[in-house]
């Protein structure tokens, strides 16, 4: 895995990005990120109540028109930070008291970040990493993982390669998205859970069906879920994520056919509602709106009829942007 004649992503563009110069990402060979802090708004699974200790990276390949963190993705914030500088982070914070760490959108620096995560670990780092990506993945990428990441939390955006390409400029999205997937279930194997002292629960997500948990059983598991003084956390697994476009139920409901067809209960699957319309949005005016509750009820209702049980839904109004971080630069320094 190199920066020069760079084809970690999909994108493939070929970039010497050692000589300086930016990929499709915007990046060159120098590790960038705006915010290393605890974060509270992921699945409570992986948040729990303490937080995830969740890493910005800053670029992105994909490039989604409605992108909530615009701000990073198009790689003009971040401060540059060394390898062992990345280490570092990962154990400050640990001693915050986070409950993994959370790598978001770090596939272009895969190289320098995989040297962090094998320097932490030969320094005795045991908190499971979680890989938060857009999906849009090239498998050698995500092969060069296995053993180092525990938690894989990839999105999957679209079926339709005329949706991708109206809004991600990827018209092959999905089979590179579903490639990756393949790749990222074959290292995590089915869902395991451990369990944690349970604080006072602040995400807007709620475990769909309390009965389709692994390493305990189902009497075990509801007892536990029941009781307020303990949580449950993954400690290994695949949670992947669909967010809803306003207008594009159908899709949904490929992707969540396509699914638990391919995997049914070997992972969990993130049904999410929180799609926020930002100025970002303004050339696609059927973006202009949040996704309504018929919706997704609709899209939740089919799952259902599928027999999807390992799944997270979201309550609530979450269509917020009090919900996108602040990229503050937090933790970096």
């Amino acid at each position: 895995m190199k920066y020069k004649n760079c084809m970690l992503c999909p994108r493939a563009c070929g970039v010497d990005r050692t000589s300086g110069a930016t990929g499709v990402c915007g990046q060159s060979d120098k590790i960038r990120a705006a915010r290393a802090a605890l974060h509270f708004w992921e699945e409570p699974c992986i948040s729990g109540a303490d937080g995830s200790g969740a890493v910005f990276f800053s670029g992105c390949n994909l490039r989604c028109v409605f992108c909530q963190n615009e701000a990073i993705a198009k790689g003009t914030m971040g401060k540059e930070i060394t390898p062992e500088r990345l280490t570092q982070i990962f154990f400050e914070l640990k001693e915050q008291g986070a409950n993994n760490i959370n790598l978001v959108t770090a596939g272009h620096f895969l190289p320098g970040v995989i040297k962090a995560m094998e320097r932490a670990r030969e320094e005795g780092f045991d908190l499971p990493f979680v890989y938060n990506t857009s999906g849009y993945e090239e498998v050698d990428s995500i092969r060069a993982l296995d053993g180092l990441v525990d938690i894989y939390l990839p999105d999957l955006k679209y079926v339709s390669p005329q949706l991708s390409a109206r809004y991600s400029h990827a018209k092959d999205y999905f089979e590179k998205a579903s490639r990756a997937l393949e790749e990222m279930v074959r290292q995590t194997g089915e869902p395991v859970f451990y369990v944690k002292k349970k604080h006072e629960m602040t995400m807007a997500y709620s475990l769909w069906e309390k009965e389709a948990s692994c390493g305990i059983d189902s009497v075990e598991y509801n007892q536990i879920c029941d009781d307020p003084e303990v949580e449950i956390l993954m400690s290994r697994g695949t949670i992947v994520r669909h967010l809803l476009l306003p207008g594009q139920t159908e899709d949904s409901k490929a992707v969540i056919r396509y699914l638990y067809e391919t995997y049914g209960d070997e992972i969990y699957i993130s049904i999410m509602n929180q799609f926020t319309p930002l100025f970002n949005v303004a050339d696609y005016p059927e973006l202009n709106r949040k996704v309504t509750a018929k919706e997704y009820d609709e899209v939740l209702d089919f799952a259902i009829s599928l027999g999807v049980e390992n799944a997270f839904l979201q309550e609530g109004d979450v269509a917020l942007e009090s919900f996108i971080p602040d990229f503050n630069y937090e933790g970096i320094d």
